[in-house]
């Protein structure tokens, strides 16, 4: 059974009054494109698991709207799941209209997209609201992984909705961020909408202010510690040359069997260690326990060796 509790709107202090008066222009809040750009890409891999079909997300727009007019514009067409932001102390809505939700229904259930779109007027049924729920769940995480590098914070599912007039989540005169994201799949569309009141983001306004142009780099933490991670367990092959002899076609001609070349090399000598092809390092050869060891004793700078041996030639 659904729950349609009504939620009582929360209530605006003085300042969030006044800067509610009017919408913030989205260029104020440059990281809002980059936290959508990386929910996206989460939600095309997390569907991964149900579909065999490939599925593509993308950012149609982000914009500020008065949170009346986004709930009449999808009033009749759309399921939504309110979730709670528990630093935030308040609420935001991610709605799915019918498109989204009868071409996921036909790619789950073994559609190849060939059959004519649903477009019949009529209400969800208990099918569609179970797959609509399976989805919402994956959002939470999607959504609190996007904002993890500018606010920790804990989202949560709270209720699903097929009437709007239920989905209070702030005054409906106050404005608010609605970001529409596409869903392709089969060759068919559909439209996923988050809606954040305005004044849920005073907290973080400042941060979603940063503006990318002047940051060196807007890393993941949790990224860049797993890219960490790999790079110090791959295992990677290098070889030690010792000396760099030259010859002719000839010369291989009249090698023989058992013939032994000579090498120029002395126990002096330092031996050359390359991985792929890439000089690295100059090292000394040793033993140790009967085996060959090397130990490394500088850099080699490749444009210094290619200009000495311009000169020497």
């Amino acid at each position: 059974m659904l729950d349609t509790s009504l939620q009582p709107p929360k209530r605006l202090t003085g300042p969030e009054r006044l800067l509610d008066t009017a919408g913030v222009s989205i260029d104020r809040m440059p990281m809002l494109h980059v936290i959508f750009d990386r929910m996206v890409a989460q939600c095309s891999e997390s569907l991964r698991q149900y579909s065999a079909a490939p599925a593509v997300f993308t950012v149609s727009s982000i914009g500020t709207e008065r949170i009346g007019d986004i709930l009449d514009a999808y009033e009749n067409n759309t399921v939504v799941a309110i979730i709670h932001v528990q630093a935030w102390d308040s609420r935001i809505l991610v709605g799915f209209d019918r498109a989204f939700i009868s071409t996921l229904i036909e790619t789950f259930y073994g559609g190849d997209g060939s059959e004519p779109p649903n477009i019949e007027k009529r209400p969800l049924s208990n099918i569609e609201i179970k797959l609509a729920q399976t989805i919402f769940d994956l959002l939470p995480k999607a959504l609190q992984t996007s904002f993890s590098t500018i606010s920790e914070t804990v989202f949560k599912f709270e209720r699903l909705e097929t009437k709007l007039d239920f989905a209070v989540i702030a005054p409906r005169n106050t404005f608010g961020f609605i970001t529409r994201i596409n869903l392709r799949i089969l060759g068919r569309h559909g439209e996923m909408f988050v809606v954040i009141p305005q004044s849920s983001l005073n907290s973080i306004r400042q941060e979603l202010g940063r503006d990318l142009a002047n940051d060196a780099v807007v890393r993941d933490p949790r990224w860049t510690k797993q890219i960490q991670n790999e790079i110090s367990r791959t295992e990677v092959e290098v070889r030690a040359i010792i000396e760099d002899s030259h010859f002719v076609l000839g010369d291989f001609t009249e090698l023989k069997i058992g013939q032994v070349l000579p090498l120029q090399a002395t126990t002096k000598s330092r031996a050359k260690l390359e991985c792929n092809a890439e000089p690295l390092f100059w090292c000394q050869v040793g033993q140790e326990d009967g085996f060959y060891t090397l130990r490394v004793e500088d850099f080699i700078d490749q444009e210094k060796d290619f200009i000495e041996g311009i000169s020497g030639a």
